[in-house]
């Protein structure tokens, strides 16, 4: 499996306040980021697979509202997190 405990942990100790910090927006973008990026390269493979090319347009939906919220709520943190995830604008 591409997402263990191990590499959750990872993500949200280093884009979140925490390892147990689930629930802060960088943490949740950068988690789907690292989804959407193992998503990509399964439908480069798989270019039939609708399914999941559907699940990838949801997954780039939800993480573009947090990535808003963001925005609006403080416009630094969300510079950062666009940087530091190479995320086009």
């Amino acid at each position: 499996m591409y997402l263990t405990k191990e590499v959750k942990e990872n993500i949200f100790e280093k884009y979140g306040k925490g390892k147990n910090d689930t629930g802060s927006t960088e943490g949740q973008i950068a988690l789907f980021t690292h989804r959407i990026n193992h998503l990509t390269d399964h439908l480069k493979a798989n270019r039939k697979d609708f399914n999941t090319e559907r699940s990838l347009v949801m997954l780039v939906g939800k993480r573009r509202s947090l990535l808003d919220y963001l925005k609006k709520k403080d416009i630094e943190r969300y510079r950062t997190i666009i940087k530091e995830l190479n995320i086009r604008k």
